[in-house]
C-alpha cells in the first residue's frame, strides 16, 4: 500500500465538485469506485489561500485512521494520492472552523461479504413464520379516503388495517386507478425510513396516489414500519416516540421471536400477502423500494418472498450486521455495537437472522442501489457486503459527497440530475 502524502498542485481540474463556501474537494474517478492498485487522488481548491490551518481525517472502513493539521500555501493542493491493494472504503473530511466537507471512495467493492455466516436454519426458521402467518386467517378494515383533486375521478385510496403476528397490525394506504382491467397492473410497495413522528415516516396519500399513477398505473400502499395509525395527529405520533416505540431498533434484541425486525419484517410479509390477492395485479411485477429502514426492508421482503420481482434500496439500512465481527462498522441501527451489555453468544443467535446481507441471498430480484460514499449510518461497505450475495440484475450508483441523508445546497441539482431522476425514472419504467 503507498504511503499518503501532501503536495502542491500546478493545475486543478474539478472532475466531481464538493461545493462549500470557501473550498471544493473532487477525486479523480467520478464513479468513486477504483480497482486494486489503482491511483486514488482527492484534490481541494480553496477560493483564497487560507490564513489558518485545515484539519484533515482519513477513515478506512469508518475508523480513523489518519489526522493532519496543514497550512495550504496554494489554493489548489492534493490531499490524498493512494494506491490500495484491498478492498476497502476510504473517506476524507475537510475542516476548517465550522465549515467540513467530505468525500469518499471504494477499492475493489466486489471483496466485500458479510461478516455473519448463514444460519443453517435462517429460511426453515422464516418459512416457519410464514406458515404460522398463513394460518391466521386474515381480517380486514378498510376506509376509503379523499385523493388530490388533481386525481380524483380517476383513483382511489383506502386506509387499510390487517391482522397480523407481533404487537401490532399492518396499516398502510393502498391506491389504483379506477375501472382497472384484470391482472393489468403491477405491485409497488413503498416501505418508510426510521423514525416514528417525522413526516418520512408516515403514510402520505398524496405519495401513495402518486405512486399509483406511474407508469402505465399500479397498485400502490405504503406501508407505515410500525404498525400505528395512520393519519393522526403530531401529539399521537409524538407520544409513541417517547413512549412505546422510543429506541425501538433497539427492543429485544437477544431473543429473535421477539426481536423488533421480527415484527416490521412479519408485517410486510402480510402487506405483500394482501396485495397480491387483488385480482387487478398482473401476476409478474412486485417492485418494493425504500430509503435507509425502508431500503432494509424492501432487502428483506426480496429475500423472503421469491414473488418479490424488484427493489430499489436507497442508502438501505440493516445490512451486514456482522461487519462489526470482522473489523467493519455495520448497517444502522448497529445493534452489536448498541447493545453491549448483550453478551455476543445471545446476539450472535438473534441477529443474522435479519441481517438483509444473508436475506437478500435468497432472492432473484433486479435490484437498483443508491448508496453514499460517506455515510456512516449505513456505510458503503455494509451495503456492497449485501449486493455481493444477491443474485439478481443490479444497478449500482454509489455518491461519492454523499452522507446518510439527501444533497443539499449547491451539490443538490447534481444529485437529482444523476441519481435522484434516473432512480425515478427506473421505476416508472419499471411499472409500465
Amino acid at each position: 500500500m503507498k504511503r499518503l502524502f501532501l503536495s502542491i498542485l500546478s493545475l486543478f481540474v474539478a472532475t466531481f465538485p464538493l461545493i462549500a463556501q470557501s473550498f471544493q474537494l473532487s477525486l479523480n474517478k467520478e464513479s468513486g469506485v477504483y480497482d486494486k492498485g489503482e491511483m486514488a487522488v482527492i484534490n481541494c481548491h480553496v477560493d483564497s489561500t487560507p490564513s489558518d490551518s485545515l484539519t484533515l481525517r482519513v477513515y478506512y472502513n469508518n475508523k480513523l485512521k489518519q489526522e493532519f493539521r496543514l497550512l495550504p500555501q496554494s489554493q489548489d493542493i492534493t490531499l490524498f494520492e493512494q494506491a490500495i491493494d484491498s478492498t476497502c472504503a476510504v473517506s476524507i473530511e475537510l475542516m476548517a472552523d465550522a465549515k467540513k466537507e467530505a468525500i469518499g471512495f471504494v477499492v475493489a467493492p466486489e471483496g466485500f461479504k458479510a461478516g455473519y455466516e448463514e444460519p443453517a436454519d435462517l429460511m426453515d426458521f422464516w418459512n416457519n413464520q410464514k406458515k404460522q402467518l398463513k394460518a391466521l386467517p386474515m381480517q380486514i378494515k378498510k376506509k376509503t379516503l379523499e385523493v388530490p383533486l388533481e386525481y380524483q375521478g380517476n383513483y382511489v385510496c383506502q386506509d387499510i388495517e390487517i391482522n397480523c403476528l407481533g404487537p401490532a397490525p399492518v396499516r398502510a394506504y393502498m391506491a389504483k386507478p379506477m375501472n382497472a382491467k384484470k391482472r393489468s397492473l403491477p405491485i409497488i410497495i413503498l416501505c418508510r425510513a426510521a423514525g416514528v413522528s417525522g413526516n418520512w415516516c408516515r403514510c402520505q396519500v398524496g405519495e401513495c396516489v402518486r405512486n399509483s399513477a406511474l407508469g402505465n398505473g399500479a397498485l400502490s400502499l405504503d406501508l407505515n414500519a410500525h404498525g400505528m395509525l395512520n393519519g393522526q395527529s403530531d401529539d399521537y405520533y409524538r407520544m409513541l416516540e417517547n413512549g412505546l416505540l422510543q429506541n425501538y431498533y433497539n427492543h429485544n434484541a437477544a431473543d429473535r421471536e421477539t426481536y423488533y425486525f421480527r415484527g416490521m419484517y412479519l408485517r410486510l410479509l402480510r402487506a405483500i400477502e394482501y396485495m397480491t390477492q387483488q385480482p387487478e395485479w398482473d401476476r409478474k411485477r412486485i417492485l418494493v423500494i425504500g430509503e435507509s429502514q425502508g431500503g432494509g426492508q424492501a432487502a428483506a421482503a426480496a429475500g423472503l418472498d421469491p414473488r418479490v420481482s424488484a427493489v430499489v434500496l436507497n442508502v438501505p439500512a440493516m445490512q451486514d450486521w456482522g461487519g462489526t465481527r470482522v473489523g467493519r462498522r455495520g448497517g444502522w441501527p448497529q445493534p452489536i455495537e448498541n447493545h453491549p451489555s448483550i453478551s455476543q453468544e445471545m446476539l450472535d443467535a438473534t441477529l443474522p437472522y435479519f441481517d438483509g446481507a444473508l436475506l437478500i441471498r435468497h432472492s432473484k430480484a433486479e435490484i437498483y442501489c443508491e448508496m453514499g460514499l460517506v455515510d456512516t449510518t449505513c456505510p458503503p461497505s455494509s451495503i456492497w457486503a449485501s449486493l455481493n450475495g444477491a443474485k439478481g440484475k443490479k444497478t449500482v450508483n454509489c455518491v461519492p459527497f454523499r452522507d446518510h441523508s439527501w444533497p443539499s445546497g449547491n451539490l443538490r441539482p447534481y444529485w437529482d440530475e444523476h441519481f435522484r431522476h434516473p432512480r425515478e425514472k427506473f421505476i416508472d419504467n419499471y411499472l409500465r
